[in-house]
This record gives structure tokens, C-alpha cells and sequence, in this order.
């Protein structure tokens, strides 16, 4: 399965030193140039250097586009390198730039959908303390979404 990455989830599975986990369930991990952009300028910002070894997988939009759109330029390039290249999976987590994609028939996948398909492949143990991880690291995802998810897993909530 390939994946075209956004920013957002990039990040949260970097803090929380899970963003191998993209290597484990898909095939090939595609970033769009502006994603990348992004990416460097958080690399030393969340101390996450791990970042890097994704640089091979930096690619280039061919479709010509207006920068004035209703949503940022590594998200709009995340969902027209999906496009491109027929991405199985969108992995963003922005839900304006998400209903977008979606729009466009474009299947997408969110950071938690990740962790959940990753602890269901046995990749990881649970979910609890990554999600109480990412909170604390300043990823901003909602506290009941996250309890739903830890109960519907037979986890403890947070």
C-alpha cells in the first residue's frame, strides 16, 4: 500500500518515536516537497532528528495549482500528490484539508487510525500511553476521541 503523508501526522508519530510504524504497515511513504518544507522547520523544535530518513521519499507535484486555496500548501500538495500517484492512503489529520480530500474521493487515514492498525498487526502494545504521549508533547487531538478509541481497545482511558 503506498501513503502520501501531510505534516501533522509526521510529527506526532515522530515525538512519540513511532514513525517507523509508517514503514511497517505501507509499502512506500511518499512526502510532497511542501510537506517536507514544513517538516524541517520542526525538526529542531520537537527534537526530532529521525525525520531525515525520509528524505528519499521527498516527491514533487506535477499539477499546477493556486496557492490561494482553503487550505495550507503541504496540505493541498499532500492531497494532489495523492491524486498523482493513486495513493491508497492520505495520512492527514487536518479535518478541513481532510473533508477535501474526501471530496475528491480520496481515501484518507488520521495519526490514531494508524496507531490502531498498528496495534492490531501487534507492531505495538497499546495505545494508552502513546496517546497520553503525544499530549503531553503538545499534539492537540481530542480527550474524548482518544478515550473512545482506548475503550472500543480494551484500554484503560486516560
Amino acid at each position: 500500500m503506498i501513503v502520501v503523508a501531510d505534516t501533522g501526522p509526521i510529527i506526532s508519530l515522530a515525538v512519540i518515536d513511532k514513525l517507523s510504524i509508517l514503514d511497517s504497515l505501507f509499502e512506500s511513504v511518499s512526502i510532497p516537497e511542501a510537506v517536507w518544507e514544513e517538516l524541517l522547520n520542526y525538526v529542531e523544535i520537537f527534537n526530532i532528528p529521525q525525520i531525515y530518513n525520509y528524505e528519499n521519499n521527498v516527491k514533487k507535484v506535477s499539477s499546477k495549482y493556486d496557492s490561494e486555496q482553503l487550505v495550507d500548501k503541504g496540505e493541498l500538495e499532500a492531497i494532489l500528490l495523492s491524486k498523482e500517484i493513486n495513493a491508497d492512503y492520505l495520512l492527514i489529520d487536518d479535518k478541513k484539508a481532510r473533508t477535501i480530500a474526501e471530496e475528491m474521493s480520496i481515501a484518507c487515514i488520521g495519526t490514531i487510525a494508524v496507531l490502531i492498525k498498528a496495534k492490531s498487526k501487534g507492531i505495538i502494545k497499546e495505545l494508552r500511553e502513546l496517546f497520553i504521549e503525544m499530549l503531553n508533547k503538545k499534539r492537540y487531538y481530542s480527550v474524548d476521541l482518544l478515550n473512545k478509541v482506548l475503550l472500543a481497545n480494551n484500554e484503560k482511558i486516560i
